[in-house]
């Protein structure tokens, strides 16, 4: 917050629950705040400078367990913005896997708002080849099975756009690291924190910067935040 002094800011995995999610160090910022978490596991969030209106905890339409706390969504200056927290999978025939394909496929409710819409966070799925370090370490295994790959295209061909891909067309770049020793600092690493947007904020994005200093700081989370600059000016 204090480095980039975004306006809307997505969390992901906030392992708290709401009564004890820190409030107060968001609004001395001049943050309001939206959070859902069990105290546990999981845990999402929405703090903004620009407003927080019609705040929904999970899916519009319901069906998923409140003990879940993988979606937020609100609305921030006019935009309709959804903070995710995809399952892991774990393994491709563990229950969770399904749970995990369910997921992605309940988030193509959320592209039908006639309001600018961005989807983002924690996907935990590796779009292509071109979002792993090393392919051939994950054939066979979760965050790059065709079937969630699938669903991220989905979500895409409903009219979301990758921003972080089309402003960082290149390979190498990776949102997440695993803690195992020089990972981190020989860059093998994944691309599973995804921002999609609906094509009017979409061609308002100027830069997209993945913060690796954060991950490279004393006991960092093993993802990297990513910061996304939009000119929104009529």
């Amino acid at each position: 917050m204090d480095r980039h002094t975004p306006e809307v800011l997505l969390l992901q995995e906030t392992k708290c629950s709401d009564a004890d999610f820190p409030t107060s160090v968001f609004a001395s910022r001049g943050y309001e705040v939206a959070h859902w978490g069990d105290g546990q596991w999981n845990g999402v969030a929405i703090a903004s400078r620009i407003g927080l209106d019609d705040v929904i905890r999970g899916f519009p339409t319901g069906g998923d367990t409140p003990a879940a706390a993988r979606l937020i969504s609100a609305t921030c200056g006019g935009v309709r913005v959804h903070s995710v927290y995809v399952p892991n999978g774990r393994e491709l025939d563990d229950a969770q896997y399904l749970y995990k394909l369910i997921f992605l496929e309940r988030l193509l409710g959320l592209t039908g708002s006639d309001l600018p819409t961005v989807l983002a966070g924690d996907f935990n799925v590796a779009p292509t080849d071109l979002d792993v370090y090393d392919p051939s370490r994950f054939r066979g295994r979760t965050h790059t099975s065709l079937e969630e790959r699938a669903s991220v295209g989905a979500l895409v061909r409903a009219g979301l756009r990758d921003v972080t891909r089309e402003v960082h067309p290149g390979p190498e770049i990776y949102t997440w690291w695993n803690y195992r020793p020089q990972m981190f600092a020989s860059n093998r690493g994944l691309r599973i924190d995804l921002v999609l947007c609906s094509p009017t904020i979409a061609d308002a994005v100027t830069d997209v910067v993945i913060d690796t200093d954060e991950r490279g700081g004393d006991t960092p989370s093993d993802h990297a935040p990513v910061t996304v600059e939009f000119d929104l000016a009529e």
